[in-house]
């Protein structure tokens, strides 16, 4: 897409996402920052790229982003504020030639009911159901073919603070991704 301009009714790439408070984001940049040594070809996501991925829309026309924003704001407002323990690290896949390198989240009920609402305002707005089940996670790296880490450590990075959900366009460049934000949900206005 690059080269032209957008036009009004063309898809863009979205998602919905919740975001860590900024302590919890500075102790996940210092973890990478660690990691970084032995991982040397991986390629790391920016500390102000880091969000939990509630629902990946994918291609994206403006209405639907319209029609799934309302159903976003209501069911963030629905959840309280929550915090999550970030217990560890993971790969995907988990057998064979690992890809990325994950940071686990142990999302409390409230933040998976959030999760669940989410999934269903996608539908009500004309995406398609994911096929997939959800798995609490946020990427930290994309791993080159065939590297392999030793043992990772068990990081003690605490618990994040979980206090709103953003919805995010997507544009992806070689110098990594550029998010935008749509729209911002506060959680427990409701």
């Amino acid at each position: 897409m690059t080269g032209h301009a957008r036009g009004p009714d063309e898809a863009v790439r979205a998602f919905v996402a919740l975001e860590l408070d900024a302590a919890a984001r500075q102790r996940v940049a210092e973890l990478t920052q660690r990691l970084r040594s032995l991982l040397p070809g991986a390629r790391w996501v920016a500390v102000e790229n880091l969000h939990l991925t509630l629902r990946f829309l994918g291609p994206s026309r403006p209405d639907a982003l319209a029609r799934i924003a309302p159903d976003l704001d209501r069911a963030a407002a629905a959840c309280p504020p929550c915090t999550a323990p970030m217990p560890g690290l993971g790969m995907f896949p988990e057998r064979g030639r690992p890809r990325v390198l994950w940071l686990d989240l142990a999302l409390p009920e409230p933040i998976l009911a959030l999760q669940a609402a989410c999934e269903r305002a996608a539908v009500a707005a004309g995406f398609e159901r994911e096929s997939r089940p959800f798995r609490s996670h946020l990427t930290l790296a994309r791993l080159r073919d065939g590297e392999r880490p030793g043992p990772l450590p068990l990081p003690e990075l605490g618990e994040a603070r979980l206090e709103r959900v953003r919805l995010f366009r997507s544009e992806l460049r070689p110098q990594g991704p550029l998010y935008t934000v749509l729209g911002t949900f506060p959680l427990g206005r409701g």
